[in-house]
């Protein structure tokens, strides 16, 4: 019994051969600039995410400005350096008044932005001075702009706009915000 057999060539395999390096070589070269785009992607996904979450806080305290279960005297929102720097006074206890600044129990938190950092301090009297605590890591992520706007409405409740922009430390691209919230007591 004869068996007809018939495999590939030399000339065939050596082509296939050559054909599979080009693909592979070409492969491989594709990969690590995937997996760095990939990369960047999360990043900035992740600083979105973030500043999102940042920018909700602040809007939170925005809403609650003006805020008092009774008389209280003074403004209830202070807008500082075009806004770079917000001062927020609302009845945090429920007593009918407003604690001042140096008060065990103040009820005035300040938001500025300083040296590519936002800062926060509860009991805040200015935009100045020292003992304010970073909310953004200076190390990770730099803050370009912050600033609150208050935008009049006729017969109604004003609106506050923050807008943000970051980016993460290194250079990568910049990520921008504006959230608006309603002044319900101001």
């Amino acid at each position: 019994m004869q068996l007809n057999q018939r495999g590939f060539t030399l000339l065939e395999t050596l082509i296939a051969m050559a054909l599979s390096s080009v693909v592979l070589l070409s492969a491989g070269r594709l990969f690590p600039a995937l997996q760095r785009g990939v990369l960047l992607q999360y990043q900035k996904e992740n600083l979105h995410e973030s500043l999102w979450q940042l920018v909700f806080s602040i809007g939170k305290n925005l809403q609650r400005a003006g805020y008092c279960h009774g008389t209280c005297t003074g403004k209830g929102l202070t807008l500082i350096k075009g806004g770079e720097c917000v001062l927020v006074r609302w009845d945090i206890n429920g007593n009918g008044r407003w604690e001042p600044p140096g008060h065990a129990e103040a009820e005035v938190t300040g938001f500025r932005l300083r040296n590519g950092s936002l800062e926060t301090l509860k009991g805040a009297a200015t935009c100045e001075g020292s003992g304010w605590e970073k909310i953004t890591d200076p190390e990770i992520v730099v803050i370009n702009h912050f600033s609150v706007t208050q935008l009049f409405r006729n017969s109604l409740q004003p609106l506050l706009e923050i807008q943000l922009s970051a980016s993460l430390k290194g250079g990568a691209q910049p990520v921008s915000l504006r959230h608006i919230v309603v002044g319900y007591n101001l």
